[in-house]
């Protein structure tokens, strides 16, 4: 891309300046290793482009649409338009990357697959994709998380995967990970793991970037082929930051874009949230380096978001650079502020939203009025609420 044309990123190393790299155990160099070049070889293999593609095409539905929000934007201010990653097959944008590494691990010969899910739609795309391609899939979610998602968990265990429940720590998204990664140090010659956010030891954070940079393609053609223009914002809720590296990646080099994250301030930026980048500063989890939230001696601290999918102390390394370097900028909502989205986009545009980009919609109703009128913004719906539904009832104390 242009806007990293003078400093390769990520570079031989893994590295997006200060962050990123490889940080594991011995045991699972080699591993990375091969991955590494696997993932450099089939970048610029025809036959694994075309498979890939023919998949996201008639398996996924892609293209997704670009929709023009009329009344959002009568509501807000501003031309808003929503990319609609909640209309592909399992409802968010996970199953881009799931395809994209099912084919790859095919491709190391290895046919075992483990995931780790938060809020379940990753979990959703492992286990759909590793169904339609007859392979085995073990997914780790946290306890807590399970009790939050069940209708994924349901999906899950009819696709035929196995759920492995962890009770450990805050038994939620990052003590997942941790399991996970248990499990594939033990299991390294049979199993991938498919990590589904922008996280962890490189070659992963380039892998999910590439394997959602389709989001960021499809939103740039869509937006010219509607306005004859770029957007002036493009907007998106970052946890691990999968779904936002993925839009942003289509506009890094059009520096009059602004790009703008959000995170998940849960109760507030003083009390419990997931706020990485306001609240955190570097260090190292799950094998890589990046922003998270962390005690004086360095003791990774709990997250706290109304989402599964926001509730993670992390971010993946190359937001931490673009943070950084100041190429976007990253703000938060709170869970009232989500539950706030969650309503809005329902009741204007029958659309429930999934509340993580529902932080994004809750964010936008006060920031939107402060710009110019005519402001062009492309707001991404990362996944559909059907699973949220029970959460936002118990909440509201509403019945469904």
């Amino acid at each position: 891309m242009e806007y990293y044309k003078d400093n390769q990123i990520p570079d031989q190393n893994g590295r997006y300046g200060d962050y990123g790299g490889q940080f594991v155990p011995e045991t699972l160099m080699a591993a990375l290793s091969e991955l590494t070049q696997a993932f450099e070889a089939i970048v610029n293999d025809r036959n694994f482009s075309e498979q890939l593609n023919s998949l996201l095409k008639d398996y996924v539905g892609r293209p997704s649409p670009m929709y023009y929000a009329r009344n959002l934007s009568q509501a807000l201010g501003g031309e808003i338009y929503i990319k609609r990653e909640d209309l592909n097959h399992t409802g968010a944008h996970k199953i881009n990357n799931a395809v994209g590494q099912v084919l790859l691990a095919k491709k190391l010969g290895k046919n075992r697959i483990i995931a780790e899910t938060g809020a379940g739609q990753h979990g959703v795309a492992t286990a759909t994709v590793c169904a339609q391609m007859g392979l085995e899939c073990v997914v780790y979610m946290g306890e807590e998380d399970i009790k939050r998602q069940a209708p994924n968990v349901y999906r899950m265990r009819e696709l035929g995967t196995k759920i492995v429940s962890v009770t450990s720590g805050t038994r939620t998204l990052k003590d997942a990970i941790n399991e996970a990664i248990r499990d594939w140090v033990t299991n390294v010659q049979n199993t991938h793991y498919l990590i589904g956010s922008a996280v962890g030891p490189h070659p992963y954070p380039k892998i999910v970037r590439e394997f959602q940079a389709v989001i960021g393609k499809e939103s740039r053609e869509q937006i010219l082929e509607k306005l004859g223009k770029l957007p002036d914002y493009v907007v998106a809720c970052v946890g691990g930051g999968s779904n936002a590296i993925g839009i942003f990646s289509g506009f890094l080099s059009d520096l009059t874009v602004q790009l703008i994250g959000v995170e998940a301030a849960g109760e507030g930026l003083n009390q419990k949230h997931a706020a990485t980048m306001a609240r955190g500063k570097p260090g190292v989890l799950h094998g890589s380096m990046s922003y998270l939230l962390q005690d004086e001696f360095g003791q990774v601290l709990e997250a706290h978001s109304i989402s599964a999918g926001l509730d993670y102390p992390g971010v993946g390394p190359e937001h931490s650079y673009l943070k950084d370097t100041e190429r976007a900028k990253y703000v938060s909502a709170t869970d009232e502020e989500a539950l706030s989205g969650f309503k809005l986009l329902s009741k204007l545009e029958g659309i429930i939203p999934a509340l993580e980009p529902a932080h994004a919609i809750g964010y936008m109703q006060s920031w939107v009025r402060k710009l110019p009128k005519n402001s062009v913004i492309i707001l991404l719906l990362s996944g559909r609420g059907d699973k949220d539904l029970e959460t936002v009832s118990n909440i509201l104390n509403e019945k469904i």
